[in-house]
């Protein structure tokens, strides 16, 4: 019969055989006893074997960790408080978005976060879960319009990629901590952690930006300052100054020689009124250029919404029924328009889609469009899909377009989708995805065009956004910059629901604000609305219902300073805060650092022998740390 030796380890203490007495006492073996024998044999032959012994051990599993219990709930005490923050706060941070817009809740979150973050017992470790565990509360109630069109899988896939990002937050806001004016780096880091999302992978995902909550709240004019990265900087930096001015209180209350000093509250006060005084400077041009003040000229421009017959990936089955609904509604806007109910339109947009039949190849698919324009006596901007010339039979390839069709003329301009949408419009990575997931047979095969974002229609420089691409700041941006009057946003929402459409809705009204323009916006199935400058719904359509937007809006020229410098503030704010993670890993003393033993003499004197660790090696709780800025071993 084999025997081995085998050197008793930690699972000893935790999983002990038996008792020696009747104490209930563990026995813990002598210092000097560091090995027993034990079967290796586990045949009938030795019944006490090693599996005997295995079954011993997992037999006292149960009263083993009992009697540690108390422990680990001690070790947890500190913890459980941070974790709740962190949960709560994740939860409040999605009560600020559409369709609760509870705008001050975002500010109460990173307070809570910022609480968590700034903790001492909070290491680097402890930074990248916290943000991990914030980012998948917040994006899993944010995004489940995406698991009802394509099951769980996808939506919890989506919401964990996207929990990378604040995780990196954390982590890097940990670092910036101990560095004079945490709020401004906290802030700062968090605008850099969302460029970082809008820009990568497969071109970005910017749903969830802290900017798109705040369209109900006081803060929104700041987007027309310096865009959404500005407004998302504004409301990070309120909440981590209402933590920083909430600590240092406390600390000075509870101090001894509190009647020697004041708090020092100065720094965090300071940034909460610039934030304040900011949003109050620029709130009168937004709201005067809302109210429709000045001398800009007035048009009035339709929107259709024509319906599908029913919600879900296969709409486009039913391609015909859904062009002829947005006929038919057209055709009830012109019998509306002659009969002096409605206004006559200078244009009319419709959604994208509107015709998933191209036109251009089918001819009665054109015909049912030139009769709609003949019968309302106006352009409209037809959102289609166009097949791509000379492409390989074997290899489909579309562009989403929205072509200006006259009444006499036909088609005209066009603007061709240059954003497109992963996983939606196109497939990346077929090679893998198409193996992970049935859905990934469902994913279009669109392709990007080339546009200047801007189509006339009856002679009006009208900026279009189709669907996807309003969520990106560029594409709005060069419409506007190209000379766009008035913007358009087609989009079709017939495979998602009502609360996907509300928070796209919300990308629409900051667009309004940042860039001081009318926003009309006409989707298949909803939400339709006309937007004012100033980020309030003129007119709007319900979910799910044939119905038609008739309205006069202003075409204005101004370009605001978002408009012109978004992209420079948005990038200043971006390296400052990567600046602050240099700066924070440089204070931290995490660079590594040469080997002191080859930097100073070989012989020391006896009393030297005794100095205390020189105070870069010593961290915050005067614990000594190693050569390379880590804790020595315990």
């Amino acid at each position: 019969m084999a025997k081995e030796r085998r050197r008793f380890d930690d699972a000893t203490e935790i999983l002990p055989l038996v008792s020696d007495d009747d104490t209930g006492e563990i026995p813990v073996p002598d210092e000097d006893e560091d090995y027993e024998d034990v079967d290796t044999d586990d045949s009938p032959e030795s019944p006490n074997g090693l599996g005997d012994a295995l079954r011993a051990r997992l037999s006292a599993l149960g009263p083993a960790l009992l009697a540690r219990l108390p422990r680990i709930g001690n070790a947890l005490k500190p913890r459980l408080l941070r974790l709740g923050a962190t949960l709560a706060a994740a939860l409040l941070l999605y009560a600020s978005f559409p369709a609760t817009n509870w705008w001050w809740a975002a500010v109460v979150a990173f307070a809570l976060l910022a609480w968590v973050l700034t903790r001492p017992a909070t290491t680097p470790a402890g930074g990248l879960g916290y943000g991990f565990l914030f980012g998948l509360t917040f994006y899993l109630p944010l995004l489940p319009w995406i698991g009802s069109l394509v099951g769980a899988m996808p939506w919890i896939a989506l919401a964990t990629v996207s929990a990378v990002f604040p995780a990196i937050f954390g982590l890097s806001a940990v670092t910036v901590r101990r560095l004079p004016g945490w709020p401004v780096w906290f802030a700062l880091v968090w605008v850099a952690q969302e460029w970082l999302k809008s820009t990568g992978p497969f071109g970005g995902f910017p749903w969830g930006i802290v900017a798109f909550g705040q369209t109900d709240g006081p803060f929104l004019p700041l987007v027309r300052l310096g865009g959404p990265p500005l407004l998302s900087l504004g409301i990070v930096l309120m909440g981590c100054a209402a933590t920083a001015i909430a600590v240092e209180i406390v600390s000075w209350w509870q101090s001894p020689h509190r009647e020697d000093r004041a708090p020092a509250v100065m720094l965090p006060t300071v940034c909460v009124c610039v934030v304040l005084f900011a949003a109050i400077a620029v709130w009168p041009p937004v709201r005067h250029s809302g109210t429709g003040s000045g001398n800009e000229p007035a048009v009035t421009v339709a929107a259709v919404q024509g319906n599908v017959p029913r919600l879900g990936l296969d709409f486009n089955s039913q391609r015909r029924a859904v062009l002829d609904n947005h006929v038919r509604e057209t055709r009830r806007l012109a019998d509306d328009v002659h009969a002096g109910r409605a206004p006559q339109p200078q244009f009319v947009v419709w959604p994208e889609d509107a015709s998933d039949i191209d036109p251009l190849a089918n001819p009665d698919a054109g015909q049912l469009i030139t009769a709609a324009a003949a019968a309302i006596g106006a352009p409209i901007l037809v959102g289609t899909v166009l097949d791509m010339p000379n492409r390989p039979p074997d290899q489909p390839a579309y562009t989403n377009t929205v072509i200006v069709w006259n009444p006499g003329s036909g088609p005209a301009e066009r603007h061709n989708k240059q954003i497109v949408q992963p996983f939606g419009e196109y497939l990346p990575w077929p090679w893998l995805f198409k193996h992970l997931s049935g859905f990934a047979a469902w994913a279009g095969h669109m392709v990007p065009g080339q546009s200047s974002g801007v189509v006339h229609a009856a002679g009006i420089p009208v900026g279009v956004a189709t669907c996807w691409e309003v969520i990106f700041d560029r594409a709005p941006r060069e419409s506007v910059r190209n000379g766009a009057q008035v913007l358009a946003m087609p989009s079709n929402n017939a495979t998602f629901d009502q609360t996907m459409s509300e928070q796209q809705l919300a990308f629409d009204k900051v667009r309004a604000v940042e860039h001081d323009r009318y926003v009309v916006v006409a989707g298949t199935v909803g939400i339709s609305a006309v937007i004012a400058p100033d980020g309030r719904e003129l007119d709007r359509t319900g979910f799910f219902e044939p119905a038609y937007l008739d309205n006069q809006v202003r075409l204005k020229t101004t370009l605001t300073p978002a408009t012109r410098w978004g992209p420079v503030v948005q990038w200043i704010l971006v390296l400052a805060g990567v600046g602050a993670i240099l700066a924070g890993i440089l204070h931290n003393g995490w660079f590594p650092r040469p080997n002191r033993r080859w930097l100073r003499p070989a012989r020391r004197d006896a009393a030297t022998d005794d100095e205390p660790p020189d105070e870069d090696l010593i961290d915050e709780d005067d614990e000594p740390l190693d050569e390379g800025g880590r804790h020595s071993a315990r």
